[in-house]
């Protein structure tokens, strides 16, 4: 499937990039699928790689809720519990967003893909127009920002202490967008940088936004 080329003048540059990003905002984005998806409420899910097998489970539940929510979801779905997250999402009819860290044109689509693309609700993203072929440790961090900034509010089931996913949270702390995590002791960290509980916050806002 080809990709296509969304250039900051274009209408379906999303200007939430422009607005959290400043200057690092992309001058175009690459996209295959259906860009509709943008114009939706999304959620944004990061994940450190090695997670507390009773957080994965939560999450596991609380993925499976979205699904039958019709909620969508964004990320980079990179660590194991992100995958196995995507692939409950991709079971579903809700849309998914979900954005590599290396440029997606000419890239070989996964079989998995291939249907809910042609179904259209599934999107492939990317700021990388044509010049990162592989991903890397820095284009995952941009493209954890680039998520970031299009989602309307952020899960982060888990983020180890001192860890790239734990800065990034802070950074997001600074945007003023909600981030949110479950109250478990494991999480610590993250509730004492001021992250929500997930049940006071997005839990009620996914009944509010899908009736």
């Amino acid at each position: 499937m080809d990709s296509a080329r969304i250039h900051k003048e274009d209408k379906d540059y999303p200007t939430a990039f422009l607005q959290y990003l400043g200057r690092d905002a992309p001058d175009e984005i690459s996209a295959i699928g259906n860009v509709d998806i943008l114009r939706g409420q999304k959620t944004a899910l990061f994940c450190s790689v090695k997670c507390p097998g009773n957080i994965i489970l939560r999450t596991y539940d609380l993925v499976k809720k979205w699904r039958e929510e019709g909620v969508t979801v964004i990320g980079g779905f990179h660590s194991p519990m992100e995958q196995e997250c995507l692939s409950i999402l991709l079971r579903g009819r809700q849309p998914v967003i979900l954005c590599p860290a290396r440029s997606i044109e000419r890239m070989r689509l996964q079989a998995e893909h291939k249907g809910p693309i042609r179904d259209g609700r599934l999107l492939l993203l990317s700021p990388f127009v044509d010049k990162q072929k592989r991903a890397t440790s820095a284009s995952a961090m941009e493209r954890n920002r680039f998520v970031a900034a299009l989602a309307d509010e952020i899960l982060i089931p888990y983020a180890a202490g001192n860890s790239k996913t734990e800065h990034l949270c802070r950074e997001l702390l600074t945007w003023e967008k909600p981030v949110c995590t479950f109250y478990v002791e494991a999480n610590s960290n993250l509730v004492a940088l001021g992250v929500r509980n997930h049940e006071l916050y997005i839990t009620p806002y996914i009944m509010q936004h899908s009736l």
